[in-house]
């Protein structure tokens, strides 16, 4: 009988000091699953440290390591693509290697996946230590506002390690879209869940590429991605206005008519003349969001360019 092959796939940048513990963790669990072979496809996301390096001598020597090495940082997004779109897995799977996403779930993932109906085994944190308190306020208020406005339901927590079924890949590698937010379209292919909860983990090395203004960002990026809920909200608040204006313009008038006196409260209209344009410069920004996504999409450009793969590697050691 043939063994299941899982594809392990593991985005990186500048993580040349979380490699070797991830490597050797791993190693662990694949040691304890004997009857599955394995891949480890490493996307090395225009690191600038050492990290390519290590990943050059893997792959030298281990036959299981691959590894994708893009032109420049196309981002995470970009490497879990890459990561999906080169595995061959019949199962497959993301983990972080700063070792956040724990790999002794794997081996509980796998057997649920295999001895019961699901389509994918999904992790989410179920605390938020090592969090500033600001973070944790950003997070709670943005997956309470994502839920609402998006018919893609976002699980409070979520993570991206995850073990999923060669279907399910296949049908998230149809999305081909260039703004790319995983969480969301891996809710919005569907298919059957199964979702386990641990701790929030520590990096075990290095530190965090994701600063506030990135996962702001981010979180905007998912919010433009799976809801036109926020062009509703500006066309909304036009016609709010419209209406308080119509409203005022009468106000004004009969005022005029019965005390004569149309010029006094001009510091009250100046005050009113900012807080219209700002209302009207917002609605615009929300605007330029889509707009901006729909032009990046337009342009057809690849979301993530091969410099160099193992291939690339053997080829040069003959």
């Amino acid at each position: 009988m043939q063994k299941d092959l899982i594809s392990i796939i593991v985005p990186c940048y500048n993580e040349e000091e979380a490699i070797p513990l991830f490597y050797q963790e791993i190693n662990k669990v694949i040691s304890k699953m004997e009857k599955v072979n394995f891949e480890l496809i490493f996307i090395n996301d225009g690191s600038s440290d050492n990290t390519l390096n290590l990943l050059r001598s893997l792959a030298s020597t281990d036959k299981k390591v691959r590894y994708i090495s893009f032109s420049r940082n196309f981002g995470k997004e970009a490497g879990i693509y890459a990561g999906l779109k080169e595995s061959k897995g019949d199962f497959v799977t993301l983990m972080d290697v700063d070792l956040q996403d724990p790999p002794t779930l794997l081996e509980e993932m796998y057997t649920i996946l295999k001895n019961e109906d699901y389509d994918c085994i999904a992790t989410r944190s179920i605390s938020r230590h090592g969090y500033s308190f600001l973070r944790k306020l950003f997070t709670k208020m943005y997956y309470k506002i994502i839920n609402k406005i998006s018919k893609t339901p976002i699980v409070d927590g979520a993570r991206d390690f995850r073990l999923m079924t060669r279907q399910m890949v296949d049908s998230i590698l149809e999305l081909s879209e260039y703004n790319r937010f995983s969480k969301g379209i891996f809710s919005w292919v569907g298919y059957n869940t199964k979702w386990l909860t641990y701790e929030n983990q520590e990096r075990v090395a290095g530190t965090t590429k994701w600063n506030f203004f990135k996962l702001f960002a981010y979180s905007l990026e998912s919010i433009v991605g799976f809801s036109t809920v926020p062009l509703s909200f500006s066309a909304l608040i036009g016609l709010l206005f419209c209406l308080i204006s119509f409203i005022m313009i009468i106000v004004i008038i009969i005022r005029t008519l019965i005390f004569g006196d149309p010029v006094a409260g001009w510091p009250s209209l100046v005050c009113i003349i900012f807080l219209v344009s700002g209302i009207q410069l917002f609605c615009i920004g929300i605007l330029g969001e889509y707009l901006a996504k729909t032009y990046l999409e337009t342009k057809k450009r690849p979301i993530y360019i091969i410099k160099e793969t193992e291939k690339d590697l053997k080829k040069s050691n003959k």
